[in-house]
């Protein structure tokens, strides 16, 4: 039994969620998104609820009901509040801008590394070393942070690299003199 595919999404006030057979659409202040919908599963509107239910109780089946339900309620929280991601930039030297639609970074290499927003991804630096990413779609969001960081990861001795804000660096001990 799914507990989260049971749970009701609130629609709230400025979104409008428009549910077709294989899609289901939102729009709200920040934007618009959409997701394809598995035939397995149902979503209807009833007044200003959203409602998922499943067509039977294969596992598979179990396991859509609530991948649905959350994926849609990613979308109406990125219509509404949006997502973010933070990134700290640790290393003498190591440092980033923003021109454009270009992020700009400085990270040890001989060269400074161009990287591309995609469409729907706004980045944000602050004081050279913590950059934000912005935008409506979780899983784009997540996956253009961890672009960003596997340009360079954190080394463990030093901490230098990209890691997430809330991240925590296992640090290990240097060599020792005999």
């Amino acid at each position: 039994m799914s507990r989260v595919g049971l749970k009701k999404i609130v629609i709230p006030n400025g979104v409008n969620v428009k549910v077709n057979p294989d899609a289901v659409h939102v729009k709200g202040p920040k934007g618009e998104s959409q997701r394809p919908l598995r035939p397995e599963v149902k979503v209807a509107v009833e007044g200003s609820e959203v409602v998922v239910s499943r067509s039977s109780d294969d596992r598979f089946v179990r396991s859509l009901h609530g991948l649905t339900r959350n994926e849609i309620q990613n979308m109406i929280q990125g219509v509404t509040q949006g997502f973010e991601k933070i990134l700290e930039i640790n290393g003498v030297g190591y440092r980033a801008t923003v021109q454009g639609r270009v992020l700009v970074l400085n990270l040890g290499y001989s060269h400074p590394i161009n990287f591309e927003l995609p469409k729907g991804i706004d980045a944000s630096v602050e004081k050279q070393t913590t950059v934000t990413i912005k935008g409506i779609d979780r899983y784009l969001v997540g996956q253009v942070a961890a672009n960003i960081r596997a340009l360079r990861e954190p080394e463990p001795y030093k901490g230098k690299g990209i890691k997430y804000r809330d991240e925590r660096i296992i640090r290990k001990e240097g060599k020792t003199g005999k």
